[in-house]
């Protein structure tokens, strides 16, 4: 049995790969099968997870685009496709900022694979990441739309919009390293994305995870008290009575007898409106300590890297 502390990690390298790699980096948290990820593996994981309809995997990677169009029937035919999960501002009459994950856009165009402005935009970006909509190229191809620009915008030119565009078009992914009692409340902020290590796939008597449960050390209780006494024999027991039904049941079987204060890895993918969100919520005194024990500097952090979307954030302790 192993216990740790509870953190978190801003995956801010993650920012500086390619969106294959990306995607490949968060996908395989469900699995724990970072051990596997070498110079060729992305492309082989991203198509087979893609094959199998795993979509939340394709929403680990966002892009942004400007898109200018010469009609704006163009920007009014596109706006009546209503595409869901986009964040869309339209910053001239005839011109918007354009913000979704993989998975968004390559849906936009399966549900509208005749809309000028859609065709416009998926084509550019599969021209430049071939692999993540190479499955939903068409026959004939790719081909230019006249009357529609199509600038993608890099994570620099994101990065300096006023602090309104900011907010809503920037996204950043967060690690956290939890116990499942305060995942189970983060995975409820619906807009944001999710990946989380599957005890159904991982298991843990194997080498890569020590032969042993790894638990989340409870902030309630003191270290050499009674009550922590009572929490470490529990453990140890429910530890036992899962290494011992995996010498005949799955995972899947096995974790049944697993409590809340496993340690388990969540990755959350949100632009920055709805971190305030979450952290308004989550840092407050209303809520739950071990929630707020991660949080709280969590938005410290926020604040040295986004002054101008958190700066003013004020949560009372």
């Amino acid at each position: 049995m192993r216990v740790i502390d509870p953190y978190y990690t801003i995956l801010s390298d993650l920012d500086q790969r390619g969106l294959v790699e990306r995607i490949e980096a968060c996908g395989r948290v469900c699995y724990k099968s970072e051990d596997k990820i070498d110079e060729g593996s992305a492309e082989g994981f991203v198509r087979k997870v893609i094959k199998h309809g795993h979509n939340s995997v394709a929403e680990m990677g966002v892009i942004t685009v400007a898109v200018e169009v010469d009609l704006e029937a163009t920007l009014v035919d596109f706006f009546a496709c209503l595409p869901r999960f986009h964040q869309i501002d339209r910053v001239e009459k005839k011109k918007i900022l354009l913000t979704c994950s993989v998975r968004a856009f390559r849906e936009l165009f399966v549900d509208n694979p005749s809309n000028k402005l859609v065709k416009a935009v998926v084509g550019d970006l599969a021209g430049r990441e071939p692999i993540l909509f190479e499955d939903i190229t068409p026959k004939s191809g790719w081909h230019p739309q006249t009357g529609v620009e199509v600038k993608k915008l890099s994570l620099a030119e994101v990065d300096g919009l006023d602090a309104g565009l900011l907010a809503k078009h920037r996204y950043v992914a967060v690690k956290f390293f939890v116990n499942r009692a305060v995942t189970h409340e983060i995975v409820r902020h619906r807009p944001c994305s999710f990946l989380q290590e599957s005890q159904r796939y991982c298991r843990y008597s194997e080498d890569k995870f020590g032969h042993e449960v790894t638990f989340i050390r409870p902030m309630f209780y003191e270290e050499g008290s009674e009550e922590y006494r009572l929490w470490e024999k529990a453990m140890l027991e429910t530890e036992a009575l899962y290494l011992k039904l995996l010498e005949t049941s799955t995972p899947q079987a096995a974790r049944t007898v697993l409590p809340n204060s496993c340690k388990t890895e969540l990755i959350v993918y949100a632009n920055l409106i709805e971190w305030l969100h979450i952290f308004r919520l989550r840092c407050s005194q209303a809520a739950e300590p071990s929630m707020r024990e991660v949080m709280i500097p969590l938005l410290a952090d926020f604040k040295k890297l986004f002054p101008k979307v958190f700066g003013d954030l004020d949560i009372k302790g």
